[in-house]
């Protein structure tokens, strides 16, 4: 077995080998063919090279005879063409040149005759300056001539007159200024005259008109009132045991209660009208009740002075309702329900403002200005009377506080302040609220007064003030509220005024009875006078 494996692998390693050296020839034999046959392709690929690099080079030779032959014919044609641009150029160079020989030969001849006529000129020229010398050299002549003779006048001149040039012209100056002076004085008289005169009318026109347009009742008050009884038998209740009914009344309300021999009837006195309100009311409720005690007349005098409260907030909210005068302050509106128990020499208050404010918004209407801030100072003018009972100072000093104090604006301030004449007039709303009070306070039964306490009211303060020393003259004005002194400078001086202007203060308070305040105001001046008289 052994023998015949190892027989077949010989076999079979011969075969294989024989079968290596037959592929290695064929490979070989190959390889050598296809050398060959890439030779031939070689040596028959340089020779179709060869030919094509010798046609390429016979056609470059023609190519290129071609093209010298070309450019030889395209360089003849330029330089035919350049020779033809040449000549025309040169052509026209010596043609231009031609004309601006020309234009220069006709500039010459110009310039040439420009100069002839220079020449000519220049020659006038220096026989006019000649001439003109001439004359300024006779001129001067003249003109020394003249100020020698103007010197000796004005030597013979002065000699006569005394007075030198200089002084001369002043005088002269003087007498100038003082007749422009004069002449302007005299046109701004005039046009002040008349522009007072119209002013005056156009003032008497609206207030007449304001006027007619404003019928308001005049009513005066009194400072009692009468409270009427069923029956006498009712006296004697109101005055209880021993007076104590009567004298709880008057301590609660501080009203004087007269009792007295008129049937049926009991006068309450009180100058404050909302007290003597609160008593009528308090008392005709007693009355109708029947219950008259200590106790019983505590809770109805309670009782009405809160309907009395009530009754000033709603105569506040009135006034301004019908006055058209909006965005007032709780406070303010309260302020002005109590000017309706004030009165002012009788005159109710509160119809005294809202026809103010009627009067100024009339006017202010008329004037074409803000009716709605007149009519709001008007209503606020005497806002300071429902407090100067219980404030120390003048209603106007407290108007302006209060209003101050609720955030009212400077126009309605000044107008208040300024109502009664205490500071200068700076606004024409201030000015119509003045004219509205002075028309409301000056329609006929407005105020009642005595006329005769008046008078001498008002000489008792003008005797006061003229029995000082060095007090020239005193005049009692707005109705007594101020009185004017004029003192003589050379016997009071600026010092000694202020201790005269409290002596006399404290004099008035002391001897004279009056309503409110009165502004004493001392005035001091010194004056130079001087009198024209005519030749």
């Amino acid at each position: 077995m052994v023998e015949v494996w190892l027989t077949a692998t010989l076999c079979a390693a011969g075969f294989v080998v024989g079968a290596l050296l037959f592929g290695f020839i064929m490979f070989k034999v190959g390889i050598e063919h296809r050398k060959k046959s890439a030779e031939a392709q070689i040596e028959s690929a340089e020779k179709e090279a060869q030919r094509i690099v010798s046609e390429a080079n016979e056609k470059a030779q023609a190519t290129k005879k071609t093209a010298l032959v070309e450019a030889k014919d395209e360089i003849f044609k330029l330089k035919e063409s350049s020779e033809r641009d040449i000549q025309r150029l040169k052509n026209e160079t010596e043609r231009e040149l031609k004309e601006r020989r020309a234009e220069l030969t006709r500039s010459e001849r110009r310039l040439q005759q420009k100069e002839e006529n220079l020449d000519k000129k220049n020659d006038k020229i220096e026989r006019l300056e000649d001439q003109l010398q001439s004359k300024n050299k006779k001129a001067d002549e003249q003109l020394a001539e003249a100020e020698q003779i103007k010197k000796s006048q004005m030597e013979i001149l002065e000699k006569i007159s005394g007075f030198t040039m200089e002084q001369a012209k002043d005088h002269l100056l003087k007498m100038l200024d003082s007749e422009l002076t004069h002449e302007k004085a005299v046109m701004i008289s005039a046009y002040e005259q008349k522009l007072k005169d119209e002013c005056d009318e156009k003032a008497r026109k609206h207030i007449s008109l304001a006027i007619s347009r404003l019928a308001a009742d005049t009513v005066s008050e009194v400072a009692v009132s009468v409270v009427p009884l069923p029956n006498d038998e009712m006296k004697g209740r109101i005055i209880g045991r021993e007076g104590r009914n009567i004298r709880t009344l008057e301590q609660l309300t501080g009203v004087d209660l007269i009792i007295d021999d008129t049937p049926e009837a009991i006068t309450l006195s009180c100058h404050d009208h909302v007290r003597r309100e609160i008593a009528r009311i308090s008392l005709e409720r007693l009355i109708q009740d029947g219950r008259i005690h200590p106790t019983r007349i505590e809770e109805t005098v309670e009782k009405a002075r809160r309907e009395i409260e009530q009754k000033i907030k709603q105569e506040g909210e009135r006034a301004a309702m019908e006055t058209n005068v909006n965005g007032l302050h709780h406070e303010l509106i309260k302020l002005i329900g109590r000017l309706y128990y004030r009165t002012s020499y009788r005159q109710n208050v509160l119809n005294h403002s809202i026809e103010v404010a009627h009067l100024a918004g009339i006017m202010a209407s008329e004037l074409g200005v803000d009716a709605t801030l007149a009519r709001r100072a008007g209503l606020l003018h005497d806002i300071g009377k429902a407090l100067n009972h219980e404030i120390e100072g003048s209603h106007v000093q407290i108007g302006v506080d209060v209003c101050r104090k609720y955030k009212e604006s400077a126009e309605v301030i000044h107008a208040i302040e300024a109502h009664h004449g205490d500071v200068e007039i700076h606004s024409v709303i201030a000015a119509l609220v003045q004219a509205a009070d002075a028309i409301s306070a000056a329609r006929p039964a407005a105020r009642s007064d005595n006329y005769e306490n008046y008078i001498k009211r008002l000489q008792k303060l003008e005797e006061i003030c003229s029995s000082y020393n060095g007090v020239e003259k005193s005049f009692a004005i707005q109705a007594g509220r101020e009185v004017r002194i004029m003192i003589k400078p050379e016997q009071v001086n600026d010092e000694n005024m202020i201790v005269l202007a409290r002596d006399i203060a404290q004099r008035i308070e002391n001897e004279m009875e009056y309503p409110g305040q009165i502004k004493v105001h001392l005035i001091r001046e010194s004056r130079a006078i001087d009198y024209a008289k005519s030749k």
